[in-house]
């Protein structure tokens, strides 16, 4: 194996970031010449109609000289976005209205439906 595949599962410390079907890992690794940089990996979880998944990664290298650069835009861009759109999360706000109009023409339908049937007595037969 390669010295640099040895380093880059080499980890200094670590964080852990759960959000629903993504996970975030932050991970702190050593150069070769023993200075620290950060990868950020974003894990996706992909369920098959089968019931098998799979896991999609995107990883983002960050190196020291870019560390004030990035905080200070990623900074600017939650402020706007925060300041613009709130903190609620209109895509689990669309959700819940999404499956509450569902439930409502759901019963809707069965209400239509079962209306438009005639009461037989088996009697009448």
């Amino acid at each position: 194996m390669r010295d640099n595949d040895m380093l880059e599962r080499e980890e200094i410390f670590s964080k852990v970031l759960r959000a629903g079907r993504r996970t975030y890992f932050f991970d702190v690794r050593a150069t070769k010449a023993d200075d620290y940089y950060i990868t950020i990996t974003e894990s996706k979880k992909f369920t098959e109609e089968d019931g098998s998944f799979h896991f999609k990664k995107h990883k983002i290298y960050l190196y020291k000289e870019d560390f004030s650069a990035f905080k200070d835009i990623l900074e600017e861009m939650t402020h706007f976005v925060l300041d613009k759109k709130g903190e609620e999360v209109i895509s689990e706000r669309h959700q819940k209205d999404f499956k509450k109009m569902f439930n409502e023409n759901k019963e809707e339908k069965t209400t239509t439906a079962t209306e438009s049937f005639t009461d037989v007595s088996f009697d009448d037969i």
